[in-house]
């Protein structure tokens, strides 16, 4: 939930966002889970519509939300020092081969 603003940043909008372990792994249960990972979205998503700059106002913006979202407030301040190296990790794994021309 803490990084939704990085990921809404780096994946966009037609996307699926899948959450296993930091919903699974809240100290409140999977609903809780659940519950602090979708208004962490809205209130993404909301900002964003609303116009502001939800990147950079990202944990400003989880911050507020949380005082009115119980599960929200403990998933971050659970897993406040969670942070991601999104640099891509993908190289090429192939070896040209020669083909012959038929």
């Amino acid at each position: 939930a803490g990084q939704m603003h990085q990921l809404l940043d780096y994946l966009g909008d037609d996307v699926v966002l899948q959450f296993g372990g930091g919903t699974i792994g809240h100290p409140d249960g999977i609903q809780a889970g659940a519950t602090a990972n979708r208004v962490a979205l809205e209130s993404m998503v909301m900002a964003r519509n609303e116009g502001r700059n939800y990147v950079a106002e990202g944990p400003q913006i989880l911050r507020d939300a949380a005082k009115t979202c119980g599960p929200l407030q403990t998933a971050l301040d659970l897993w406040k020092d969670i942070s991601f190296n999104y640099t891509s990790t993908d190289t090429a794994d192939f070896v040209e081969t020669p083909t012959a021309n038929i």
